[in-house]
Order: structure tokens, then C-alpha cells, then sequence
């Protein structure tokens, strides 16, 4: 296993791979746009953009989950933390995103009664053992983790609970990459679309995005060769005018992705319009509970009212997800935001763009 990987870290594949991406650039310029945070991090941290030549530049896109997450949907979930009787359960990556007034750590430090979990099965436990608490987990994240959140509601009720809820702001893909190509402000040439999120749609979601706006998209692993070997894939579409769906991470994603995973996600979800912070409302970009599911709805059980959101002034990490600037361009990025100070989305979470930049610029 780890002669394997190393093969994947190869610096000499690499720089082979580079003199290939090189020898079939064109004049123009492109922009490539990664959508997950995981491969913004390769690029990074292991400094693929001084091997690419020059013209081709790397965009990030709104991959990373808790950065896509509005701000009203930490509003409301401070609001359920102020509420006696309510745990909140999250993700840990959850707990330092900016809201409007504080963050759930700061709720948190102030008394507040919340839970990290590893999965949110956690909480299902966490609520049956504690049956006089109201366990409301925060669903939140892509195709990747949909599946578990949907277990985890078909678990609750297979448990006859009457005191779990999720708080939903799942996500899909393909709407918020339509959404990108519409836009007359953003130049995509080609997509790296995210591994684990196709590892559970399959590629045959980005299929209609390839025949309708003839966008190359290749779907990519996380290793330094396999992104190398992606830009390379896209390269040849662009010189081959071809806008197709191909697939480099074959040891792991299929066309038709994780059969089960999907049919436990379409047995508690429906699509929904869903609200993505830099995009806006995206109609059936979310997903939302079906009526057999919903006394596990937290909006439901537990409406709030709050006031219109507001995001910190100079804030551009909606920018950076759309991939119109990259983080070093905010005026606030490693003066007042920081990892330890963090302003905006963008800078908390370890797939968050800013965070990444931050953690790499001097690399």
C-alpha cells in the first residue's frame, strides 16, 4: 500500500504528467474549476499551480459544505440552542462558522447544550438515551453525506423516537454547476468534479451539464498524479472540442456510483430549492424531507423567527466560491480573517478555500 501511494506522489510522474499538460496547451487561456475542497488542498499543498503553464489557472468552487451553508441556517441554529430542553448536534467543522451574532462555539462557551458527532447515528443514540431532550442534528453537506443523515432518520423511526430532528441544509451538485455556467460573471472551461460526492451519485449526473453547455468534466482523485492527470483529461477535451463526463478516479467511482447509499438517500429525500451562500437560491439544488418523514423535520417541530442575516462587512468568501477571485484577493484574507479569527465561511472548515490558502501561501 504505500509503494501505491507513493505512486500517486510520484515527482517525477508529476512533473512527466506537467510536460504533457504544457505540450497541449493552447494559446488562450482557461480556467478550470475544482469543486471540492479536497482538491483545492492538493493543489496547495503540494504546489501544482507552479507546474502548470501559464494561462491555466485553477478556480475553487462551492464544494466545501459548511461554506456553502447560508447564514440564516446558523441563525436558526443558534436560535434551537437558546431554547431550554434542545441539544444540537453537529459536525464539528459547524461549530466556529460565523453567524450573524456569534457562532455555536460561542453559544457553547455561554452554556448551550451542544453535541459533536462523528455521524449523525451518534445523535440517534444521544436521543434515545435521553429521551427527556429534544437531539436536533445538523444536516448539512452534499451527496456524500446525505446517505447517513437519510439512515439516520430511518433509524430514528425504526426506534420509535419522538425526540430526534434534523435541521436540513443538504445539498446536490449538478444544480449549483448549471447555476455557475449561467452565470455571465464566471469563466469555466472545464470541471474537476468532486470524487466522493460522485463516488455516491455516480458520473452520470453531470452528464446533462456536458451535453447542454459542452463543458469537459472530468471527475478526479485527491492525489497530486490524479489531478495532475485530470487537467491533463480536460486539456484534451478543450484541444479535441470535446465537452464530455470522463472518469480518472476509476479505482473508486463508477457511473452509477453507490446504488445502496443512493436508494436510502431517495427513500427519505426529495429535491427542494435550496439557498447556497455566494449563489443564492438554486430551485432543486437541496433536498427537504418527504411527507412520511416529516415529524423529523426540526423547521417544523421548531419554527423560529430572526431578523434578515448579515454576513461580515467586506466579506467576499461568496466570491471565492463562485471562483470570480481567489482568497488572497479579499481585502480582509490574513489580516482581520484568519483561521484563528475566522470572518467568513470560507476560512473555518478544513475544505474551506480561504482556510487552504491561508494554511498554504507561503508554500
Amino acid at each position: 500500500m504505500i509503494r501505491y501511494m507513493e505512486e500517486f506522489r510520484s515527482a517525477a510522474g508529476s512533473r512527466a504528467l506537467a510536460a504533457d499538460i504544457r505540450s497541449l496547451m493552447p494559446k488562450q487561456e482557461l480556467a478550470f474549476m475544482e469543486i471540492c475542497g479536497g482538491h483545492t488542498l492538493t493543489a496547495l499543498k503540494y504546489g501544482l499551480a507552479k507546474l502548470l503553464p501559464e494561462g491555466l489557472s485553477l478556480k475553487s468552487g462551492p464544494g466545501c459544505p459548511v461554506c456553502v451553508t447560508p447564514q440564516r441556517y446558523i441563525d436558526t441554529a443558534l436560535a434551537l440552542t437558546a431554547r431550554p430542553g434542545i441539544v444540537v448536534a453537529t459536525f464539528g467543522d459547524m461549530l466556529r462558522v460565523p453567524g450573524t451574532d456569534g457562532s455555536l462555539l460561542e453559544a457553547k462557551a455561554r452554556g448551550a447544550d451542544i453535541r459533536i458527532c462523528l455521524s449523525p447515528l451518534e445523535a440517534v443514540a444521544f436521543a434515545q438515551a435521553n429521551p427527556e431532550r429534544e437531539v436536533v442534528f445538523l444536516g448539512i453537506g452534499f451527496e456524500t453525506t446525505a446517505p447517513t443523515a437519510a439512515a439516520a432518520v430511518i433509524e430514528a423511526e425504526e426506534r420509535g423516537l419522538r425526540n430526534f430532528s434534523l435541521l436540513t441544509a443538504l445539498k446536490t451538485m449538478p444544480a449549483a454547476m448549471r447555476a455557475l455556467l449561467e452565470s455571465p460573471t464566471v469563466r469555466i472551461d472545464g470541471f474537476i468534479c468532486p470524487g466522493h460526492v460522485t463516488a455516491v451519485a455516480g458520473g452520470r449526473i453531470y452528464e446533462p451539464l456536458a451535453d447542454e453547455f459542452h463543458v469537459p468534466c472530468v471527475v478526479s482523485g485527491f492525489e497530486p498524479t490524479d489531478m495532475l492527470r485530470s487537467i491533463l483529461m480536460l486539456l484534451r477535451q478543450v484541444r479535441e472540442k470535446r465537452g464530455e463526463v470522463e472518469n480518472e478516479y476509476t479505482r473508486v467511482v463508477g457511473r452509477e456510483g453507490n446504488p445502496a447509499a443512493r436508494g436510502v438517500m431517495e427513500r427519505v429525500f426529495v429535491p427542494a430549492d435550496a439557498v447556497w451562500r455566494g449563489l443564492g437560491n438554486i430551485p432543486g439544488s437541496g433536498l427537504e424531507l418527504k411527507v412520511d418523514y416529516t415529524r423529523f423535520d426540526a423547521d417544523r417541530r421548531f419554527p423560529v423567527e430572526l431578523p434578515p442575516p448579515r454576513e461580515y462587512p467586506g466579506c467576499r468568501c461568496g466570491d471565492v466560491m463562485r471562483g470570480t477571485i481567489d482568497p488572497p484577493a479579499c481585502p480582509l484574507f490574513a489580516r482581520t480573517c484568519r483561521p484563528d479569527n475566522p470572518l467568513g465561511a470560507c476560512m473555518v472548515s478544513a475544505e474551506g478555500a480561504c482556510g487552504i490558502h491561508y494554511s498554504y501561501r507561503d508554500a
